[in-house]
């Protein structure tokens, strides 16, 4: 070992061609200030808090060859939450020359000849802590805990990593979300009282989302939300239908409209998908590498959403399944090539390295902020100044809240009061995000029995961006949505905000031109029963119409809009939608 591998300045960020602008002859501010602080103190445990994409694994590196070359350690074991990042883990420390074994099993008993340790996984320190205690016990051991939250998964698995690491010499936890949504004590992790009595998780390094875009290390976050009609059968038989993330609904419907969104079968996802599409091709005009992830909940949506993606290409996209023993050697092959998208379920969420990633569609019914803020991150990673990264979502509450607290810190509490019904996250400083913390279960009566999509329609509802929100909504492919999709793929922080406001100032301009000239006189409140009762009767009677002729829901209020005038069903007042109730009338008994 070599004072060029592990000596001052010189040693690189892991995967240095890929490294975020102005970083790479050196460490980062935050990664130097961290690496300062830990030295000077020198402590058995250390918990680092950094926002995904900013450079956790280049700062453990940083310590753990700092630490090999006074030889305060002599062995290094990484736990990370899934087998890719052992790989990726191992990767990154061959290139600072450090010999880490990924392929270790706990039936190998050692690791191979000419590695200093090894990468294992959470569940795999669980299964046989006596083995790996032996192993920490045996030499001077450093542990790197990637990702440390996951440590409070289970009871097994914490009391698993104590048994293991308890004789370690010295351990490093590493997280980008300390928050949980249970009340489990994350192993090596101190917790202080607040002052309203709540144990807190006590990070002794802190580097957040919002100091790490200001410093140009994460690319700013534009998330385009759509709304949209949606109509499904209920257990009982009975047709429902609402806008998608109308606020006046309960959660259960909500819930069903957004799970009828994401139905592959209807038109609301390849809609999305293709106004993601669109927006890849306007990055890739700047940034010619850029790839896009969906994230789905199931294989059977990502299979789908696949075909999908291929007919709006032409290309088929890479489909990460959580049981294809290939998945990682697909995801290293996605992210050293140049294909336009990539598609998984939920594994892809946490820690995985594609730094080509700027655009992702959220196409998945979780809503918890661990779960959000993971999959968001793999968007952030930065690889020159001026990057940005854009998510699709569904216009709905929960993940509307998420969105606009990006720069939010938040840590791990425990003692939080049981709520009787078991979905509500218990968050004292913020009552919006306790909404949005929830699962959002719907009620018994609506999940025990069937659940039928019947048809969805698309609509863009605005984009949100450092916690402000802009545009006045639109019909997919219309001039107000493709204004935001054809905002340049280089903008810094800045210019994405000023663009931002300058197009919805625009959008204002054009709609006021060609509304009438306002009466003097104050206009009437709309009574939002009453539209949320045409919504769903004009729901019925397309479906009705579509039915009889064949003709898909999304022509049928297309050819509606254009007969009869006025906005998406969304923002269509009463008598608009009275206007189109009455055309579909007349079509029904014959005086088109």
């Amino acid at each position: 070992m070599t004072e060029t591998l592990f000596g001052g300045p010189t040693l690189p960020p892991a995967y240095p061609e890929r490294a975020a602008w102005g970083t790479a002859p050196k460490l980062r501010a935050w990664q130097q200030q961290a690496l300062d602080l830990y030295l000077a103190n020198s402590p058995r445990d250390f918990l680092a808090v950094a926002t995904p994409g900013a450079g956790k694994t280049t700062f453990a590196l940083r310590i753990a060859s700092t630490l090999i070359d006074s030889g305060a350690v002599n062995r290094v074991t990484i736990v990370a939450p899934t087998d890719h990042l052992k790989r990726q883990w191992a990767d990154a420390a061959a290139k600072v020359g450090i010999a880490i074994d990924p392929n270790f099993k706990n039936s190998d008993g050692q690791h191979g000849r000419g590695f200093i340790g090894v990468a294992v996984t959470y569940a795999q320190v669980a299964s046989k802590p006596m083995l790996h205690r032996a192993k920490t016990e045996a030499a001077r051991t450093l542990v790197i805990l990637d990702e440390i939250h996951h440590g409070g998964e289970a009871l097994s698995w914490g009391d698993g990593l104590r048994e293991a690491f308890d004789p370690a010499v010295r351990r490093l936890s590493l997280t980008g979300t300390p928050f949980r949504s249970d009340t489990s004590p994350i192993p090596f992790v101190e917790y202080a009282e607040d002052r309203d009595g709540i144990r807190r998780s006590k990070a002794d390094y802190t580097y957040g989302y919002g100091n790490a875009l200001r410093d140009h290390v994460v690319r700013p976050v534009m998330f385009m939300a759509y709304s949209g009609q949606m109509r499904w059968r209920t257990s009982a038989g009975e047709e429902m239908a609402a806008s998608l993330g109308e606020a006046a609904v309960t959660k259960d419907i909500t819930s069903h409209a957004w799970r009828t969104a994401l139905n592959p079968a209807g038109e609301w996802i390849p809609a999305v998908l293709a106004g993601a599409d669109k927006r890849l091709s306007e990055v890739r005009r700047t940034v010619p590498d850029a790839g896009g992830l969906v994230i789905a909940t199931d294989h059977e949506d990502a299979r789908a959403y696949a075909g999908q993606l291929k007919k709006i290409t032409g290309e088929s996209p890479t489909v990460i399944l959580s049981d294809d023993a290939k998945a990682s050697s697909k995801i290293e092959e996605f992210s050293a090539g140049e294909k336009r998208w990539m598609v998984a379920v939920r594994m892809v969420s946490e820690g995985v390295d594609v730094p080509r990633l700027s655009v992702g569609v959220y196409a998945t019914s979780t809503s918890t902020p661990l779960f959000f803020a993971q999959a968001v991150g793999r968007f952030v990673r930065a690889r020159k100044r001026g990057e940005t990264a854009s998510v699709f979502l569904p216009s709905v509450p929960q993940l509307m809240a998420l969105a606009n607290s990006m720069e939010m810190e938040r840590d791990h509490a425990l003692d939080r009061p049981e709520k009787e019904d078991g979905d509500g996250l218990f968050n004292p400083e913020d009552s919006l995000m306790e909404e949005a913390n929830r699962e959002d279960k719907a009620s018994d009566s609506l999940t025990k029995g069937k659940f039928e999509a019947l048809d969805s329609q698309a609509s863009f509802d605005r984009v949100l961006f450092d916690g402000g929100e802009f545009g006045t909504g639109g019909e997919v492919g219309s001039d107000d949505e493709m204004d935001f999709l054809g905002i340049p793929g280089l903008l810094d922080a800045e210019q994405v905000g000023t663009l931002l406001r300058q197009r919805q100032h625009e959008q204002l301009n054009r709609k006021n031109r060609k509304a009438p000239a306002a009466e003097s006189q104050v206009p009437a409140v709309p009574d939002h029963r009453m539209l949320m009762d045409l919504r769903n009767e004009l729901a019925k009677n397309v479906a009705a119409w579509a039915a009889r002729t064949g003709t898909p829901h999304g022509v049928v209020h297309t050819k509606l809009r254009t007969v009869c005038g006025g906005p998406p069903v969304a923002q269509a007042n009463e008598e608009q939608l009275q206007s189109r109730l009455r055309k579909l009338q007349d079509w029904f008994i014959g005086r088109k």
